[in-house]
This record gives C-alpha cells, sequence and structure tokens, in this order.
C-alpha cells in the first residue's frame, strides 16, 4: 500500500518531464517580471492556498538556507483573513483573489493560480481580472486543468487523478521553479 503510493506521488512528479518546456518558460518568464520590478501574485484554496503561501514565503524571506539575497516581491491573495472574509460577506466568495488583484497588480506583475481542480470560481474570477489588467498568468493545475486552464498564459497541469498526488507535485513544481529562478537573480550579481 504504502509503495503503491510512494509509486503514484513518483509518477506524477515524472509526467512533468512532458511539460518541461512550459516550465521553463514560466521560469524566464518570472525572472523577466522581477527584473521589471514587477510582483509575482499566487492565489489558491485550502491546500493550494497553504502552498500559495509556502511559496511566497519562500520568496519574501528565504528559499535555501545558505543562499542569501534581497527579498523578492510576492503577494498571497489568501493570507489576509480580513480581506477575505469580508470580500465573502460583502461581495461574493468568487471574488476573494480578484477584488485585491484589481486593487493591488498591475501589468508587469505575474499571478500563478494554484487549483488541483482548475474549476474553483474563485481561482477563475482572479485569473479573468488578470487578463483584463494584462497581468501574465501561470497556472499550476491537476487532473486535466479544468476550466482555469482557458485563463492561463501558461498552463503546467499534474497529470493525477489524485488530489493529493496534484498537491505534492506542485510544491514541488513551486520550489524548482524558484530555485532556478533565483539562481538567475544570483548569476547577474
Amino acid at each position: 500500500m504504502l509503495k503503491k503510493e510512494i509509486e503514484n506521488s513518483n509518477n506524477a512528479k515524472k509526467n512533468l518531464l512532458e511539460i518541461e518546456d512550459k516550465i521553463l518558460l514560466s521560469v524566464d518568464k518570472i525572472h523577466k517580471t522581477l527584473k521589471k520590478k514587477g510582483k509575482i501574485f499566487f492565489c489558491g484554496n485550502g491546500g493550494s492556498a497553504a502552498d500559495a503561501q509556502h511559496l511566497t514565503a519562500e520568496l519574501l524571506i528565504r528559499l535555501r538556507p545558505k543562499v542569501n539575497r534581497n527579498p523578492i516581491p510576492a503577494i498571497s491573495l489568501c493570507m489576509d483573513s480580513s480581506t477575505l472574509t469580508a470580500c465573502g460577506n460583502d461581495y461574493n466568495f468568487k471574488d476573494i483573489f480578484s477584488r485585491p488583484l484589481e486593487a493591488l497588480g498591475d501589468k508587469n506583475d505575474i499571478l500563478i493560480a494554484i487549483s488541483t481542480s482548475g474549476n474553483s470560481k474563485n481561482i477563475i474570477e482572479a485569473l479573468k481580472k488578470a487578463k483584463q489588467k494584462k497581468i501574465f498568468t501561470i497556472g499550476f493545475l491537476g487532473f486535466n486543468g479544468g476550466k482555469a486552464k482557458k485563463y492561463c498564459d501558461i498552463n503546467l497541469i499534474v497529470k493525477s487523478n489524485s488530489v493529493a498526488r496534484i498537491q505534492e507535485a506542485h510544491i514541488f513544481l513551486g520550489h524548482f521553479i524558484l530555485e532556478k529562478v533565483e539562481n538567475l537573480i544570483l548569476k547577474k550579481k
């Protein structure tokens, strides 16, 4: 039983090799955004919200213990419980990410939307708002990408039918991409 789940987890990550060109394009886009003084926004629900906060912290604070660098501008749209609950109460839960993105985002930024299903209404609304504001979008998605895939500039779809395996691959993918971006930033110094 354990061996099978380890194999499933490894297979979800191995399948990322099929989209290596998109992953490397994501690294390049994020690096170019940061060079232009843009910000990286993250959003997700549940476990994906935790991943969004985790990856934001990696950029704001430090990704690797022995690599000291300047903080990188990143914002998790899931961190502020007062804003999230006010928006959900006063407007609609589907607007909890799009409303702050409308206020804080601009065309030099990137939105990384994390969704295992790709069908969360608040993720789709954030991606639509990003399009309106000409913010580049990257989707960390699962299953077949859901409805969100048509709103992303780059779709990084984890091929798996298990939410847990998709989430494991998403955090691996996030760490991989951010390490490569960090390496590019440090090379320029």
